[in-house]
């Protein structure tokens, strides 16, 4: 394994009402570095890096604004940027744009829709890979024909919605939503890893994070999408995080 090879501890905590983690009803994305500081105190970790990958990316950023002393780095790779930003949105599939911007206008129906995708992950995995394929640049969906890779991905659908859809759809809005923080009061170094033909967060979203931190250094690559980015330069990106 990669973290073995490395000799680093990798720890993927659940965000609130996703996998085993329990919903927090009215939770915002700038609560979310307490609950770092909380799991980190638990494992008696002292200073830590923070990764953040594409809608962890803000959540990510709020830990780099709000708990500086706690941290050795910070990384963000194909995150997303606030929705409400003109423009930032304009590349991403517009089936899949309209997907998530329903767990903010109109939540009831993206709970029963997130559901249904469940029963999917469940019972027709393959149609979700085909569904997820069609919105996808030439890099990512190299990625996805390849059977372990689609196993991870439906298993991270799976996961997401283990304790139902209500987590998911909170999720979900709070990434569409604007943020409840400004990224330019960021003063710790950041580090950000985006791909130029992402459709899931268009690289105009990267360029926007890279320019309102005040102190980013940014990657773009001009041959990677959303998910062919991080499976072929995690390596990199895990070593500038512990360097």
């Amino acid at each position: 394994m990669l973290a073995n090879k490395l000799n680093i501890r990798v720890i993927v905590p659940d965000r609130p009402g996703l996998g085993h983690s329990e919903f927090q009803p009215g939770r915002r994305i700038g609560d979310w570095p307490a609950d770092v500081v909380v799991l980190a105190n638990q494992l008696t970790l002292g200073r830590f890096a923070v990764l953040g990958y594409s809608g962890g990316g803000p959540y990510a950023a709020a830990c780099a604004l709000k708990i500086p002393e706690r941290l050795t780095r910070v990384g963000i790779v194909s995150g997303t940027a606030p929705f409400d930003e003109p423009g930032l949105s304009d590349g991403i599939d517009p089936a899949s744009l309209g997907f998530m911007q329903l767990a903010r206008t109109k939540p009831r129906v993206s709970r029963l829709t997130l559901r249904l995708m469940g029963l999917m992950a469940r019972f027709a995995p393959r149609q979700i890979v085909k569904g997820a394929m069609a919105a996808l640049p030439a890099p990512d969906q190299e990625m996805l024909t390849q059977p372990e890779f689609q196993d991870g991905f439906i298993e991270m659908i799976r996961e997401a919605l283990r304790a139902g859809p209500r987590g998911a759809q909170r999720d979900t809005a709070l990434m569409v939503g604007p943020w409840d923080f400004r990224p330019h009061d960021i003063r710790s170094p950041v580090y950000l890893w985006h791909g130029e033909l992402d459709r899931n967060a268009p690289a105009a979203m990267g360029r926007y994070v890279a320019a309102a931190i005040p102190n980013c250094r940014s990657c773009f690559y001009s041959s990677d999408g959303h998910l062919s980015l991080i499976s072929k330069h995690l390596e990199e990106i895990l070593k500038v995080l512990i360097a």
